[in-house]
């Protein structure tokens, strides 16, 4: 792992690539005082790690890490701070840190953050290889015919009892969904979901409510697995292909208390790769 450390006072700096380089954490690529030189650094050297200052002259940590964000996706942000303001601390875990790192800093917290954050990244790194692998895997793959009704039936409910939702209120809506977009060989980029329920309901609205709910559940059900072991063989095949990991991740934040904020469900990725699932 390269580390970059962002901190005006050099002191903290030299402490910090101690304790990197001691504990054999890693190598620092880069150091700097200032936001600007980091802002021109980053982009060139693509760190794994930056450990970044909350409060620096010309620009604070947060503002920076939202703008590098976004350049640096394979990026982990951490955050040193004095300041136990909840409201900043929300801005920055929305901005996209990992961790925070309290001031003055102790060498066990230190390092107990960075293990935490190389896990947490090369987790996310796994993540997105296997969900290249599925999506190529998915193109490559001729049309299929259409899939008998008794078996995709199987294998919806398979999944979804592994996601612990095959007994919540909707879970036989998305299975009807789901198995109609097969059959009829339909598509969520045609059609609306709510247009799919009106094949099943006088109420597609609140079909569709049904169908969110449940696929909502299956989130939470995921992020709590991930909390308890990342290597959970239901959270590293799901928790990238029916959701997007980053939102199963800022589920697993809100979870830990560490955000105010759950993560979402696309739902139109749920109900297409179900379908995917029964097609292959």
């Amino acid at each position: 792992m390269k580390f970059y450390l962002i901190d005006d006072d050099k002191n903290i700096r030299n402490i910090l690539k101690i304790i990197i380089t001691e504990r054999k954490l890693g190598t620092v690529c880069g150091s700097t005082g200032s936001a600007g030189d980091a802002i021109e650094d980053l982009p060139v050297l693509l760190p794994d790690i930056v450990i970044v200052d909350l409060l620096m002259p010309e620009m604070d940590g947060i503002t920076l890490v939202a703008q590098m964000r976004p350049l640096l996706l394979d990026t982990a942000f951490i955050m040193l701070s004095q300041v136990s303001s909840k409201d900043m601390v929300a801005s920055a875990y929305e901005a996209g840190i990992e961790y925070f790192i309290q001031k003055p800093i102790n060498s066990i917290e230190v390092e107990t953050v960075i293990q935490k954050t190389r896990e947490n990244l090369s987790m996310r790194r796994t993540m997105a290889k296997m969900q290249n692998i599925f999506l190529t895997d998915m193109k490559q793959k001729q049309a299929p015919a259409d899939s008998d009704p008794s078996h995709a039936s199987s294998v919806l409910h398979n999944i979804l009892q592994r996601l612990g939702i095959v007994g919540v209120l909707g879970s036989k809506d998305i299975i009807a969904v789901v198995e109609y977009m097969n059959t009829h060989h339909e598509s969520l980029d045609n059609l609306s979901l709510n247009d799919l329920c009106r094949h099943f309901s006088d109420s597609p609205k609140s079909m569709e409510q049904r169908i969110r709910r449940a696929a909502t559940a299956g989130l939470v059900n995921l992020a709590h697995l991930g909390i308890e072991d990342y290597g959970n063989e239901i959270f590293t095949e799901y928790s990238s292909t029916l959701y997007n990991f980053e939102q199963v991740r800022r589920e697993m934040d809100f979870i830990r208390g560490k955000s105010d904020k759950h993560g979402t469900v696309k739902i139109k990725n749920f109900l297409t790769t179900l379908s995917a699932y029964i097609k292959n």
